[in-house]
């Protein structure tokens, strides 16, 4: 199947939201082409508004705008959107709980050549420590299409995470289940499970095809919430499964695999490895070189699976 970007899923979709609800209103802060807004300011003009460099104020105003009844949605570059407007999200939108979607694209260092400035990989450790905040990374263009009409359908501040690279189609639109909190399982097994975000799900099933030449039958999870963690399923895998991995395109601090781990030590403790970024800045190169480079492949994973 065609390779698309999860940014050109996000747009497309923004675009027949906008049109069919008048009180959706759509902020960027002047990369309208890249994140894909720009779909909306074709059909619907008077519903986007390009706020500049910005990204700061552009939060800000998202919170007037829903203070005001409106749901907005506020998108930038990842790195920006997250890091140079936190206190903004925090104070402005997480605090009174607002109607505000940060929808960022050029997650990850599969930006590439842009380099370590813009590879953000702490932007989910930033967005799920905020108090009410929802944080979602779907893992292709299909379900990026899902995943912006359900924060849309819901009240209160969300998180989208969406990538600059096209990636493979895993789902089927006509049968996909998305629920904001509920993970899917897309390979049943045994003893070990991976569970995988964004990108890494469908590095998380190659690693599963080449495990069962080894005599493993792992479960592949896509874990696309990842905050609420999906709780109920990790506790009930533990029953059946003693090594949980975790693959996400972000720092092991505080992302996936920090939720999968505060779960299991909780509730059902399991031994976990976690596949990501290793407490490392990024640095210039082409996605695939970086994610050969920092261990972001499915034969990281696999490793993983065959540690001892």
């Amino acid at each position: 199947m065609a390779k698309v970007a999860t940014r050109e899923a996000y747009g497309k979709t923004l675009a027949k939201l906008a049109q069919e609800n008048k009180n959706i209103i759509v902020l960027d802060a002047d990369l309208s082409g890249s994140t894909k807004t720009k779909d909306v300011k074709n059909v619907a003009p008077e519903q986007h508004y390009n706020m500049g460099i910005a990204e700061s104020n552009m939060m800000g105003v998202a919170a007037g705008l829903a203070a005001s009844g409106n749901t907005v949605f506020a998108s930038s570059f990842a790195m920006f959107a997250t890091g140079r407007a936190f206190e903004q999200i925090r104070n402005s939108i997480g605090y009174p709980h607002l109607n505000v979607k940060v929808c960022a694209s050029h997650a990850g260092i599969t930006v590439g050549e842009d380099g370590a400035s813009h590879q953000t990989i702490e932007d989910i450790s930033l967005m799920r420590g905020i108090p009410g905040m929802v944080v979602v990374c779907p893992a292709d263009s299909v379900e990026a299409a899902e995943a912006t009409k359900a924060v849309a359908a819901i009240d209160g501040p969300c998180y989208l995470r969406l990538g600059r690279s096209a990636v493979e189609t895993i789902y089927d639109e006509n049968t996909i289940h998305f629920e904001i909190g509920k993970g899917n399982v897309l390979h049943e097994g045994k003893d070990v499970a991976i569970i995988a975000c964004g990108i890494m799900v469908e590095a998380a099933l190659k690693a599963c095809e080449e495990l069962k030449t080894k005599g493993y039958n792992p479960t592949v999870v896509d874990m696309h919430t990842i905050k609420p963690i999906d709780k109920d399923l990790l506790v009930k895998l533990a029953e059946t499964h003693d090594l949980f991995v975790t693959c996400e395109e972000h720092s092991v601090i505080g992302g996936l695999g920090s939720a999968v781990a505060e779960t299991l030590s909780q509730y059902a403790p399991r031994k976990v490895r976690m596949v990501g970024m290793k407490d490392v800045f990024g640095e210039s190169g082409t996605p695939a070189e970086l994610l050969e480079k920092y261990g972001l492949t499915a034969k990281d994973i696999v490793n993983a699976v065959e540690e001892k």
